[in-house]
């Protein structure tokens, strides 16, 4: 029995859930902040870590991919604070980030996975094994329009493994799970690299 819950709360690290539970309202005791509360500084507040600037292609698409992958459900943080995270460093024209905010949304919880995930105090990490510009990107780069890609632009496909940890009855759980995806970046001369999109998670480049 011990094993099959083991199993099942490891199964649930990692797919995530899509049903919540109903969470009960709030009183109104409950909701209203007293005038000390709201008075309090926001630096005891926890902040996500920013991605740094810099006009390095492969660590930036580091830097990328280990936010992608980072978040914790238990410091009162959603889905959309991470992906604001790698939006603060998106094309700075916006024209792609549309299709980079749909992209993330397929690598995050939904928000009902994200409130089952929360009563396990789920937290995921990335451990990257390995990270190259791969060969059909020099195949597109030959078939592409001249303007069709804004310059510095490249792409990198990073391997690695998903880590997940929680907690399942009070013991301690974790799962792990390869994946492989595709950043694809824009350094401009003498300007620091953005995001453009992201490939489909488990479909990279080769």
């Amino acid at each position: 029995m011990a094993v099959l819950v083991v199993a099942v709360g490891t199964y649930g690290l990692i797919t995530g859930a899509t049903e919540p539970d109903d969470s009960p309202d709030q009183t109104s005791s409950s909701a209203v902040q007293t005038t000390e509360q709201s008075r309090r500084p926001a630096t005891t507040a926890p902040r996500l870590s920013k991605i740094l600037p810099t006009r390095d292609a492969e660590t930036f698409a580091g830097s990328v991919a280990t936010a992608l992958f980072m978040w914790d459900t238990a410091i009162g943080f959603v889905p959309l604070d991470y992906t604001d995270v790698i939006l603060d460093v998106a094309d700075p024209t916006g024209a792609e980030q549309p299709g980079l905010a749909a992209d993330m949304a397929t690598y995050l919880p939904t928000q009902n996975a994200w409130v089952q995930l929360r009563q396990y105090a789920t937290t995921q990490r990335l451990e990257i094994t390995s990270m190259y510009v791969p060969d059909a990107w020099s195949e597109a780069l030959s078939q592409v329009r001249p303007g069709q890609l804004p310059k510095g632009a490249t792409a990198y496909t990073i391997e690695g493994i998903r880590h997940r940890a929680g907690t399942w009855n009070g013991d301690p759980i974790a799962a792990q799970q390869e994946v492989a995806f595709t950043v694809f970046i824009a350094c401009p001369p003498g300007d620091s690299c953005y995001v453009l999109r992201l490939s489909e998670l488990n479909n990279p480049l080769r």
